[in-house]
């Protein structure tokens, strides 16, 4: 018997479609196709365990179950009734619904979300005399359903838990970078996976550490705590998880021939990313320090720089604007040979650089529209005075 071709939606943030589709080709995915904060393809039930365990900038994996057109909450509610839902779960089970919503059929989420449960609790009671429970935290099933227009979308969650929850955060200071963004801003930057990197402004590390995970060749999820999705699904196939798992498993180095480092001003935060990294066993791999920019050495003669310097918008610009020309200054003076890549969404500041800009990629950190800059940074004086100076800088914006 062959083995069924599943559609396949997975998640991601903005900006990062383009490296999680070459993420999901790597990994056997086909007929690949980036769309607004996702990408959809096709695979079998491998690609799925493979993409929840392996994917970098994966959110959620979700599997297609049904689509149909609805023009009202009566068909919502057929279509969802349509579903052999007892080939999915047991009467002991548990449900959680979540819903996107977009145009005019249905305008509230938790209405959809909610006309979606009774249709499935009442195909389980008119089975069963008995209904299963809703559970929002751990389920047995998690349904997505998405309407837009009038095309309606089911949907079957096979993560669980959102990716980006790798499993060594222990502590963080304020405006955590997403481990997934973290992630995908390496990828976009092109670093080699073998040569130096710093992150100089680290905060909790989260940078640092993805980076050592991805030089590794480490499975973002090797620390995971809590279980997939699909593991509590019918059709999981205990053998076929066990031998993607150790397969990415086997991959997994031990040592890095170069340095990794991670520094901050903040004590507390260098705290904090040693204390994240000893969860992560990264203890000997990532080097975190205290210390102030200006004053710090590069750790090798070149190699691959990545700033999230603090770009609070309730700072008075003259003071936002010094700090980044302070940046720009010790960039010039200290890094040359270096690659410096500098995320900020405060980019009036980011003109302060005084650097000419060979690329631009619109990213979205939190509920912040980003820009992050690519910065070749040169022995001498090759620098124009402004960054508007280079006018034909490739700049990317999200699919």
């Amino acid at each position: 018997m062959q083995e069924p071709i599943y559609k396949i939606v997975v998640k991601t943030l903005q900006g990062l479609e383009v490296v999680l589709a070459d993420e999901l080709k790597a990994l056997g995915a086909t007929d690949v196709h980036p769309v607004k904060r996702a990408v959809e393809c096709r695979g079998n039930r491998e690609l799925i365990y493979r993409a929840n365990y392996e994917a970098r900038t994966a959110l959620r994996v979700l599997v297609h179950l049904h689509s149909g057109k609805i023009f009202n909450e009566r068909d919502l509610y057929r279509q969802a009734q349509s579903i052999p839902w007892h080939q999915l779960m047991e009467v002991d089970d548990t449900l959680a619904v979540e819903a996107t919503i977009a145009g005019q059929v249905i305008r509230h989420s938790q209405y959809a979300a909610l006309v979606t449960k009774d249709a499935v609790v009442d195909q389980f009671r008119e089975r069963y005399n008995r209904r299963p429970n809703v559970n929002t935290t751990a389920p047995t099933l998690r349904i997505h359903v998405r309407v837009h227009g009038t095309q309606c979308d089911f949907l079957l969650d096979s993560s669980g838990d959102s990716l980006h929850k790798r499993g060594y955060r222990r502590d963080s200071v304020e405006a955590p970078l997403n481990e997934v963004l973290a992630a995908g801003m390496l990828l976009l930057a092109g670093w080699d996976q073998n040569s130096a990197l710093a992150d100089a402004m680290c905060g909790s590390g989260t940078l640092p550490i993805e980076a050592a995970i991805m030089a590794l060749h480490q499975s973002p999820q090797y620390y995971r705590e809590t279980p997939f999705g699909f593991t509590k699904w019918k059709n999981f196939d205990a053998e076929c998880w066990k031998k993607v798992k150790n397969r990415a498993d086997e991959q997994r180095l031990t040592s890095l021939p170069f340095p990794i480092w991670g520094t901050d001003m903040n004590p507390r935060a260098v705290n904090a990313a040693r204390i994240n990294a000893m969860a992560a066993g990264l203890e000997k791999i990532v080097h975190f320090e205290k210390q102030e920019f200006e004053v710090l050495k590069p750790p090798a003669s070149s190699g691959t720089l990545i700033m999230n310097p603090p770009y609070d918008e309730r700072l008075p610009l003259y003071e936002a604007e010094a700090f980044y020309q302070r940046i720009g200054d010790t960039l010039k003076k200290n890094w040359p040979g270096w690659t410096a890549w500098v995320i900020s969404s405060n980019k009036e500041a980011l003109k302060r650089l005084g650097l000419r800009a060979s690329r631009r990629i619109e990213l979205i950190n939190g509920s912040l529209e980003c820009s992050f800059q690519k910065f070749d940074l040169y022995a001498g004086s090759k620098y124009p005075k402004k960054e508007e100076a280079n006018p034909e800088a490739e700049t990317d914006t999200p699919t």
